[in-house]
């Protein structure tokens, strides 16, 4: 995955999260554990992110 459809992706992702919190504030929400599945794959994209960019910081100074 390019850096650019992980950007798109992690955009998705936090507006599918703020979806599903608005939801289930007004008590739409039937899969609960969307939210979780939802927190989780941010947390994965950001890792991603974090390495990609740790790693580019390494080769430059290193």
């Amino acid at each position: 995955m390019t850096d650019d459809e992980l950007e798109h992706r992690l955009a998705e992702t936090r507006q599918e999260l703020f979806n599903l919190r608005f939801q289930g504030v007004t008590g739409a929400l039937e899969n609960t554990a969307r939210l979780k599945l939802a927190k989780r794959e941010i947390a994965r994209i950001l890792t991603i992110r974090n390495e990609r960019e740790s790693t580019l910081t390494r080769e430059t100074n290193g």
